[in-house]
């Protein structure tokens, strides 16, 4: 598979302290996928890859409001997000990794996210239309939530649709496979870092 960069986004999602910093409070959560996976590496060799070509980079974190006002009667992830205090505006768990803020303004940052939909309240759907962006190629976690999504949701809109297998993490490496080799190919092309960073198309 080969991709055209002036017509590809790369979106990330999930790249912030709660899920890849030891002292984030949601790293347990997805630190066996994301070993297994080697999803911040694997992230970074596909951005260096094509960094000096025209694909947009899109950064999507999920904040929230001190006082969580944003989640009324809120259940499952969303109720542990709270529980836990994740992701909460000005706290350390919600600032992005310092290893992709250090690329500074080759990633684009869209800031607005607070579901698992990296399209909702944010200016994603607007940045893309305004690019001409025809595919849109997904890293980050989880998986099976939040990367899951957005990803159905682009697909519905009419984009084509790439999930790295080795550039997201899920709750497990069971879930991760599963989801890879199950629920993306109904309608995502599912391919590796790797393989896409050698057939780099500039």
């Amino acid at each position: 598979m080969i991709i055209d960069p002036k017509t590809t986004a790369l979106v990330l999602i999930g790249f912030q302290r709660d899920y890849f910093s030891p002292d984030g409070v949601l790293h347990g959560v997805v630190e066996e996928s994301h070993r297994v996976s080697g999803t911040l590496d694997n992230t970074l060799a596909f951005i260096e890859a094509y960094r000096d070509t025209e694909m947009l980079m899109v950064n999507t974190p999920i904040v929230f409001s001190e006082l969580y006002e944003e989640l009324e009667n809120p259940i499952g992830i969303l109720k542990t997000i709270r529980d836990v205090q994740a992701f909460k505006y000005g706290a350390p768990g919600s600032e992005v990794i310092e290893e992709i803020s250090a690329l500074g303004d080759r990633i684009l940052t869209l800031p607005g996210k607070k579901s698992f939909n990296a399209f909702s309240n944010t200016d994603l759907g607007a940045t893309l239309r305004s690019r001409g962006i025809k595919t849109l190629v997904f890293a980050g976690c989880v998986t099976s939530i939040c990367v899951h999504a957005t990803a159905l949701h682009a697909f519905d809109s009419g984009y084509e649709v790439v999930l790295l297998s080795d550039c997201t993490s899920s709750r497990t490496p069971l879930e991760q496979d599963f989801f890879c080799e199950n629920v993306f190919p109904l309608f995502s092309e599912v391919r590796s870092a790797k393989e896409l960073c050698t057939t780099v198309c500039s």
